[in-house]
């Protein structure tokens, strides 16, 4: 299966990595897109090496012709989000297209499936403006949410907004991909 895997800014950029040589080790290829907020924690060559393609960063890409909003959009058999950031959740609600990412999922065929895996602060998940565009999402048929975790946060606070565990994820995205 083709996955792309959209990652957005939050500490739990990290665990994205893991879950590309995860995918990677079930035969999966895998395309990496990074928003701008994402790149401030880990580099796109950590997820280069470990999907051995070239990352997409940018909605305009003079370099590289591959790396266009419309092929990409029409490349993966699934779209994966993880971790989901609150903003993301918003961009991809409201249809906005600004950056490569948003770009992909809104030009993307209603058939490809859409797994978003949220990771924010436990006030952020629980934000009535966050649980809104959420479910506009889940009124898609092609959404599904792999909801958060209750842990020790990066803020030092316990509560529901830890990405969920790799396995979760993994289970999530088989689900999707049979349905």
């Amino acid at each position: 299966m083709k996955v792309l895997l959209g990652v957005t800014g939050g500490i739990a950029v990290y665990k994205a990595c893991e879950l590309v040589r995860r995918l990677r080790e079930r035969g999966h290829e895998v395309q990496v897109v990074m928003t701008a907020s994402a790149q401030r924690f880990v580099s796109p060559m950590t997820f280069s090496v470990l999907s051995g393609r070239r990352v997409g960063t940018a909605l305009f890409d003079d370099v590289d012709p591959e790396i266009d909003h419309i092929r990409l959009a029409r490349w993966p058999d699934l779209i994966l989000v993880a971790p989901t950031t609150a903003h993301s959740l918003a961009r991809f609600a409201l249809g906005m297209a600004d950056d490569l990412l948003s770009t992909i999922v809104l030009a993307s065929e209603p058939s490809v499936p859409l797994v978003l895996a949220p990771a924010m602060n436990t006030v952020m998940w629980e934000n009535p403006a966050v649980r809104r565009n959420l479910a506009l999402l889940q009124e898609l048929e092609r959404v599904s949410v792999v909801a958060p975790s209750e842990k020790l946060l990066a803020c030092g606070e316990t509560g529901t907004g830890g990405l969920a565990e790799e396995a979760a994820i993994l289970a999530a995205v088989d689900a999707a991909a049979r349905a």
